[in-house]
């Protein structure tokens, strides 16, 4: 998935908030009572404060509105799991730096790509990776490992 980001300016938020992630919660919940789901993608919101390297700055800012963080925590109120933030609750990881600014050197970024499942496969998943390692993109990879046969009981 690819969710679009509010713009600048945040002219696209209404929309992004009261359309876009309302429609893809039904979407999932909708997939969820017919099978497991898991959700990847540059969801463009950085959920909790330490999934950015300045939150007080860009509070208000597309991808860290309040909008968009209490959208994201509705998903996970209904039955999914941010993968990552559950392995790993304190640990420091971006999938997003700024071109414009090089951020990506100082490592200034933001955590805006997740894998989401839902909440009655967690326990087969068994490792969530930020692959910060990878260069040639503003984004970087992420990448789910997960024991099948856990899943399938």
């Amino acid at each position: 998935v690819y969710s679009p980001n509010a713009g600048n300016e945040n002219v696209r938020l209404s929309y992004r908030t009261q359309k876009w992630d309302v429609d893809l919660l039904e979407h999932i919940v909708s997939l969820k009572k017919k099978k497991p789901v898991i959700l990847c993608g540059d969801l463009n919101v950085a959920h909790l404060k330490i999934d950015l390297a300045y939150p007080k700055y860009n509070e208000g800012k597309g991808c860290y509105t309040i909008e968009e963080r209490q959208n994201f925590q509705k998903m996970l109120d209904c039955g999914f799991v941010d993968t990552f933030r559950e392995l790993y609750p304190t640990k420091i990881k971006y999938t997003h730096w700024c071109v414009r600014t090089g951020s990506r050197r100082t490592n200034k970024g933001w955590r805006l790509d997740y894998f989401i499942c839902d909440k009655e496969i967690f326990d087969g998943v068994q490792d969530s990776k930020i692959r910060d390692d990878v260069q040639g993109s503003d984004h970087c990879p992420i990448e789910l490992i997960l024991n099948i046969q856990q899943i399938e009981k």
